[in-house]
């Protein structure tokens, strides 16, 4: 019986040793998905702009919503909320996909040598991948109605970091269990999108009453999506205590879903 190491050390060596072909699967995942489309890949720009204007238009024309008292720039509103969509768009891709990974993959199972365990990493770099593209036309929108963006941006991929490996952790977990539960996916998609709504995306955590307030931050996406917020637009670094301490649990997550998956990958075969 072929033994599969679930050590941290191993969870970051097998991406470095077949880096190769993780390059190579998420180039194909992003061909692959507008293959045959008229404009390509620019619907990966589309998108997020279409959702954006929805969005914007039934919150702040509609429901009337803020993000405070003393602005009234629908422009301003958009950006914030953009921003928050960008990270739950990568979370939400990735994550909905996860369950079907192994299970879309079947003749990757078989194949003794080939390492299943870099499957979730090919769907979250398609998924980094749309974001960056949503962040820059985030990017340009900033520099065309607000001017040179803040310095606090590069902090932006510490801000990401931990949700990377928050996503890795859950994939792993995610696409095991959906090999042995079917209905896996299925309770997956609903919980994305009850995240969308009680995460900070359409209004601040701070709207929400004090009592409650607590609630929300043991969202794993509302400390990041507040983040990403302070260093795209207001020009705040991340908190040090809160960052280190999401860091923390999103190693353990990663590691705990490593785990799982290494541990539950030889009988992969047998049920599919």
């Amino acid at each position: 019986m072929h033994h599969f190491s679930a050590t941290p050390r191993e969870m970051i060596a097998s991406l470095w040793r077949n880096r190769s072909l993780v390059r190579a699967l998420i180039k194909r995942e992003i061909q692959g998905r507008y293959r045959g489309s008229l404009i390509g890949v620019f619907w990966s720009f589309l998108n997020p702009l279409l959702m954006l204007a929805v969005y914007t238009f039934v919150f702040s024309v509609v429901f009337n919503a803020r993000w405070d008292t003393t602005s009234d720039s629908k422009t301003e509103f958009a950006l914030i909320l953009f921003a928050g969509l960008i990270i739950f768009n990568v979370f939400a891709e990735c994550i909905n996909r996860a369950p079907g990974l192994i299970l879309n993959n079947q003749n990757y199972v078989k194949k003794v040598v080939f390492p299943l365990e870099v499957l979730p990493w090919v769907t979250l770099g398609a998924g980094l991948f749309h974001g960056a593209v949503s962040l820059s036309v985030w990017l340009l929108a900033y520099m065309v109605f607000f001017g040179t963006p803040h310095i606090t941006i590069l902090y932006l991929p510490i801000v990401i970091l931990p949700l990377v490996l928050f996503i890795m952790g859950l994939s792993w977990i995610l696409a095991s269990l959906g090999v042995y539960l079917r209905d896996v996916a299925q309770f997956v998609g609903i919980t994305t999108t009850t995240l969308m709504f009680i995460s900070p995306i359409f209004y601040p955590a701070t709207a929400l009453p004090e009592e409650y307030r607590a609630l929300i931050y043991m969202n794993p996406l509302t400390i990041v999506i507040e983040q990403a917020r302070d260093v795209l637009f207001r020009g705040s670094p991340p908190d040090v205590i809160m960052s280190s301490a999401y860091f923390t649990a999103a190693i353990i997550t990663a590691w705990l879903g490593f785990i799982l998956f290494q541990k539950t990958r030889k009988g992969f075969a047998d049920v599919l």
